[in-house]
Formats: C-alpha cells, structure tokens, sequence
C-alpha cells in the first residue's frame, strides 16, 4: 500500500494530512508540537512507503479554507481513520457533534453505550487519539463543568476552533486559562430554550486570526 502525504498552510499554522490510494483522509494533524514528517510516520504502517505530493488533498484543502473562513460548518470527505474498533466507534460519535456545539467526555461515553468512570477515560484516551483534526471535531469535547481539557495540538488551537464556530465567547482568548464556553453550546436544557438560549454567531476569521 501507499500512503501520500502534504503539508498545507492554514491561519492556525502548518497542518500535515495523509491519505490512502483511494484518496481517504487518515491522517490531519498540526504541526505545533512535532514535524509533519513525525505526523505522518506516526500513522503509517510497517513497511508503507510515504509519498509527499502536493497534488493530492485537493478537496480538504478547499473545504478547510472554507471552514476557516466561516463558509462551511460541514465536511463531506472521506475518511479511513486508522484505529481499533471502540477508537473508531468514538471517533464516528465525535462527527455528529453539530458545529457550535460541545459535549463532556462523560456526555460522549453514554453516547457510546458507556457510562462508567473507566469507560469515560477510555472515551478520553481514544478522543485524544483521533488522527484527524478539525473535520472528526475532537475539540468539541470539553470537561463536565464547560472548561477546555487536553488538546494534542495545545489548548489555544482548541479555543480558537470554539471561538471560530460560536462556542467559545471570543474574549476567552485573553485569559487561555480560565476560557467559558456558552451555555447554550453545552447544555441540552440551553438547547431546547430556543432561539432566545442559542449561541451567538461565531467570530469572523479577521477577529481569530489577525494579520501579523
């Protein structure tokens, strides 16, 4: 098998996707905290040979400009996550979380059918491996009591992808260590307040990601 690879620029920074022969999405990552070749490697299997070209992944790179630029709220990819059977049970849970929306780690693991204490850490431990940012939103995943938890690519990126779709108040992102998530994008009784509960409308990329 091959896998093929690129390095895309995004406002958050540089990103490296991979992806199959069938142009499947396994792999989107930022690369804040290891290179894009380490990103790749780390979802390739033995022995399969990386190809880096910059013609394929044509259509995430369209749809992420989208997203970015607050024109997409949806993606229609798809997707070949790599992962065992419950981590792709949790990762397909995670894609019907609705944009502008969150939901706890123990919200997730009912979803999942689980709903003890080990079993929200196994839902943390297999949304924490989620090979493919943004699209399968893991950063829509927060702590029971609305503040951010881990996030592989470091806390801001996940406070600016909140504040980007309406969940996250934009001025959180002075204060990264104590972020408030809207009400009414956490809590099903928020939800069913109607419009007068709904959560304002996101930020505009020119406020989340200013010029340098």
């Amino acid at each position: 098998m091959a896998l093929y690879a690129r390095r895309i620029g995004t406002p958050l920074g540089e990103m490296a996707l991979a992806l199959d022969e069938s142009d499947a999405l396994i792999a989107l990552e930022f690369c804040s905290s290891r290179s894009a070749a380490d990103a790749v490697a780390s979802v390739a299997e033995r022995d399969e040979a990386v190809t880096w070209d910059d013609t394929r992944g044509g259509a995430v790179v369209a749809q992420l400009d989208e997203y970015f630029r607050g024109e997409r709220k949806d993606f229609d990819l798809p997707l070949a996550p790599r992962g065992s059977e419950f981590q792709r049970r949790v990762w397909d849970e995670l894609r019907r979380i609705p944009f502008g929306r969150t939901v706890s780690y123990g919200e997730l693991a009912e979803r999942v059918g689980k709903s003890s204490a080990t079993a929200a850490r196994a839902v943390g431990q297999a949304n924490a491996t989620n090979p493919i940012a943004i699209i399968v939103p893991c950063h829509r995943v927060i702590g029971a009591d609305g503040t951010l938890t881990g996030y592989a690519a470091g806390l801001s990126y996940k406070a600016k992808l909140l504040v980007l779709e309406g969940a996250l108040v934009p001025d959180a992102l002075a204060y990264p260590h104590a972020p408030r998530v809207r009400e009414s994008a956490r809590t099903p009784a928020a939800r069913r307040a109607g419009a007068g509960a709904r959560a304002a409308s996101g930020a505009g990329q020119a406020e989340l990601f200013p010029e340098p």
